[in-house]
């Protein structure tokens, strides 16, 4: 038994044995399953075709691996890739597009409604939706670049119902009134609107009646007055008149006589708050060092104004000076703690007006002593 043989089980010769073909081994598969005795028999492993001459060579592990970090790197830069598409900068661009696009459309809604005659005024003609996209815009400039105005006290005015702002009139043309209005709307926190209370002469003028209307100006006149702040309306009066707005040069800033307490009375009657106000700024835009009264009579004008630059420079004498303009707005004086006949009372009527003109010639001068120039 020690000299015995294996015969693979593929042998090609017959069973009869046939000693001139060699004997073809096993697979790996089948390699020390037989053993008879010491002859044990080691298979060769088995070959595949990789391992031919002429094949291609097996990807190794570095091959691999730069594959791994080739592929770690594309999605790296494709990463950057959309985080550069997606800057701050491309997003606000894509922002304004959008808010353009939204402006766009809110202005041809906006003609489509005026052109049609789908918009509402009220009884005393102001256009709501003619003056927040029109009228104020076209005075915003004005008011943030010209005149640069800053407001203090803003505060002050309530955030709901009446109330009365009664404040300093001058500057030769009424542009103090124009920039209360929009400084009333573009800082107090609930975007008020101020219904300004004006001269009969502003009504009777062509297109600037039209313009007062629809801004929400009236006549300054008790009943409209008391049916504004009975609406919870914001109303603004100028007691000085054209005493205050046709004052000359070298009386700016000097309150001129209050009338005769009629704003007193209404508050009383709708009591409402009265809110001082002071504007300061508006006095040197056009600085009056004379009045033609002859030409102001035959004009039918309370005075003609003779200016450094008006009418020697013709059209451009018009233009203001572009002083800095400072409005503030004092401690609201209630009303509702009189009594209901505290509005036929005479001596509370002067001793209210008395208290409203000293707080706003007081903060008058003190504004006037922090400032550091008229024109910055």
């Amino acid at each position: 038994m020690a000299d015995a043989k294996v015969i693979p089980f593929d042998d090609d010769r017959s069973r009869s044995g046939s000693a001139g073909r060699p004997a073809r081994r096993r697979g790996s598969r089948r390699a020390g399953a037989e053993s008879s005795g010491a002859g044990d028999v080691h298979p060769l492993p088995a070959a595949t075709s990789r391992d031919t001459p002429g094949a291609p060579p097996r990807r190794d592990a570095e091959a691999r691996d730069a594959e791994a970090r080739d592929a770690e790197a594309r999605g790296a830069e494709a990463e950057q890739d959309a985080a550069r598409q997606d800057t701050p900068q491309e997003r606000g661009t894509a922002e304004d597009d959008g808010g353009l696009e939204r402006r766009i459309a809110s202005g041809l809604a906006f003609l489509r409604r005026r052109l049609t005659g789908e918009y509402e005024v009220d009884d005393f003609g102001y256009d709501a939706e003619l003056t927040d996209q029109v009228l104020l815009s076209l005075l915003r400039p004005l008011y943030e670049k010209y005149f640069r105005v800053e407001v203090k006290g803003i505060d002050n005015i309530p955030e709901e119902g009446g109330a009365l702002i009664v404040a300093n009139h001058s500057g030769t043309l009424p542009l103090d009134g124009l920039m209360l209005q929009v400084a009333v709307h573009d800082r107090h926190p609930a975007r008020r609107h101020l219904r300004l209370l004006a001269a009969d002469l502003v009504f009777v003028l062509p297109v600037i009646n039209e313009l007062a209307r629809k801004l929400g100006h009236t006549l300054a006149c008790t009943e409209d007055a008391e049916r504004l702040l009975g609406q919870g309306e914001l109303v603004g009066v100028m007691p000085e008149g054209f005493k205050g707005i046709g004052k000359p040069f070298s009386e700016r800033y000097k309150l001129q006589r209050f009338g005769r307490g009629g704003f007193v009375s209404t508050a009383l009657r709708q009591r409402v708050p009265i809110v001082p106000c002071s504007i300061v700024g508006a006095e040197e835009i056009y600085p009056m060092i004379g009045n033609a009264k002859t030409l102001a009579r035959l004009l039918g004008l309370p005075y003609f104004p003779l200016t450094p630059t008006f009418p020697w420079l013709g059209p451009l004498g018009a233009i203001p000076l572009p002083t800095k303009w400072t409005i503030q707005f004092g401690e609201p004086i209630p009303t509702d703690g009189y009594p209901a006949e505290a509005a036929d009372d005479p001596m509370l009527m002067f001793n209210l007006t008395d208290q409203v003109r000293e707080e706003i010639q007081h903060t008058l001068y003190k504004l006037l002593v922090q400032r550091r120039s008229v024109f910055f």
